[in-house]
């Protein structure tokens, strides 16, 4: 048996121009007035604080003093405009060096391929492809092949590399895959390509991978020419209902099996030895997945993607020593999937709640619940209340019935969010209230 660790790694006033001095016009009569220059003497105002009013000219004539003119309008004098032009032009200069700077330091923060507004920010298929009315596993299959592209990952300088599938997830060129499809040549930095239907070969990149979700993000910039697969709901499917798997099994692309969704809500580890196991809340079906299938999409008869094809049950080794269907496949979740690529999308990483708790994961139990086994200090659930020996039954009013069902139940729900743990300890049940903590992975 082994123990599943679920602690973080800690943790001036407004002025009107002055106006020149008012020059009354010249009468016969006319005498300088007093305390005034004489004419032709223009006097400089003092300096203006706010606006300024001229003072009342005193008059020695016995009639009444003329009117003066209008003052004129303000008038930019010749060497402004010069000035004006060169200020301008130093803040185009500055602006332009700041706008560098953030571009740079956006580049800097975003992976190669990220949208910064995560899935808002990119175009996704959101109408359903089809009539609610249809039957035809011929109809979805002419919607969706062109949305469904093969993935060939090459590593360690060897070429083959792993084959696996993905579909289109926008029109900006993102692909959603598995991670076990590409970790390797992610991990190795080796090349990666997709091929759509009609057989043309693009160069992706990773954008970023969820080892614990068994999900990750490519980019291409060719991708963007294909049309994106729709995004459905998988809360909305029932058990028996008819579904469609896309993929390229064994290496041959554009394969199409159809069967109906066997069970919901399957909690599913997967991994193989040595790798970070994930954790799955599955829509198990029994349309033909097999190796290759891997990245694929689930779609219901809406033409709706509803999961993506990731694991299988065997009971051994199958045709040429490969292991193969029997009937039991499983699919991660949209609702999952949408999660993680908005995360990925966001920062080129992804992020899974964990409490600060170990369970046990592995033998059979006899499904009253998951025995805690330990509790971590300053962590969530240290926080709670919760202690060792403490039984979970249910997360939410939802059963709970071992260590992986448990930490499946966690990892439906985000960090940060409130969850309620029904306990039983000693013998009395009682709830405690976790607020979810993160790890990247």
């Amino acid at each position: 048996m082994t123990d599943h660790d679920e602690r973080p790694e800690h943790g001036a006033d407004e002025g009107t121009e002055p106006t020149q001095p008012i020059r009354p016009s010249v009468g016969d009569s006319w005498q300088p007035p007093v305390n005034q220059p004489p004419p032709g003497h223009w006097h400089t105002p003092p300096p203006l604080t706010r606006p300024m009013t001229p003072p009342a000219p005193t008059y020695l004539s016995p009639y009444p003093a003329a009117q003066p003119p209008a003052p004129p309008r303000g008038r930019v004098s010749h060497w402004l405009w010069p000035a004006v032009a060169g200020l301008a032009l130093m803040v185009g200069v500055v602006g332009g060096a700041v706008g560098a700077a953030l571009l740079d330091s956006v580049a800097d923060r975003e992976p190669t391929g990220g949208v910064s507004e995560g899935l808002q920010g990119v175009d996704l298929e959101t109408s359903p492809p089809l009539a609610g009315g249809n039957r035809s596993v011929v109809r979805v299959a002419d919607r969706l092949l062109p949305s469904t592209v093969q993935i060939v990952a090459e590593f360690d300088n060897t070429e083959g590399g792993a084959t696996g599938s993905g579909f289109v997830l926008d029109r900006q060129g993102h692909i959603v895959t598995n991670n076990h499809v590409v970790e390797s040549a992610a991990e190795g930095e080796g090349p990666i390509e997709i091929v759509d239907q009609e057989g043309n070969r693009y160069d992706a990149e990773v954008v970023g991978r969820s080892p614990v979700y068994d999900l990750a993000v490519l980019y291409s910039r060719e991708a963007a020419a294909l049309p994106p697969a729709a995004l459905g709901s998988s809360i909305e499917l029932s058990v028996g209902e008819p579904v469609v798997a896309f993929g390229s099994p064994l290496g041959l692309s554009s394969t199409v099996t159809s069967g109906i969704v066997s069970a919901l809500n399957r909690p599913v580890t997967t991994g193989e030895s040595g790798s970070d196991p994930s954790y799955i809340n599955a829509v198990q079906t029994d349309a033909a997945i097999n190796p290759g299938n891997s990245g694929g999409p689930l779609v219901n008869l809406r033409g709706l993607v509803v999961g993506v094809n990731s694991a299988i049950a065997t009971t051994g080794s199958g045709l040429g020593g490969d292991r193969g269907n029997i009937g039991v496949g499983f699919a991660i979740p949209i609702e999952q999937v949408r999660i993680t690529a908005d995360q990925i999308l966001k920062t080129g990483e992804a992020r899974y709640p964990v409490i600060g708790a170990k369970v046990k994961t592995g033998g059979s139990g006899d499904g009253a619940g998951a025995r805690i086994d330990s509790v971590m200090p300053d962590t969530p659930a240290a926080a709670s209340g919760l202690e060792e020996g403490d039984v979970v039954t249910e997360v939410n009013g939802e059963r709970v019935t071992d260590g992986i069902s448990l930490i499946v139940a966690i990892r439906t729900y985000r960090p940060g969010e409130t969850i309620e743990f029904t306990v039983v300890r000693g013998g009395d049940e009682q709830v405690v209230s976790i607020t979810l903590g993160a790890e990247v992975g």
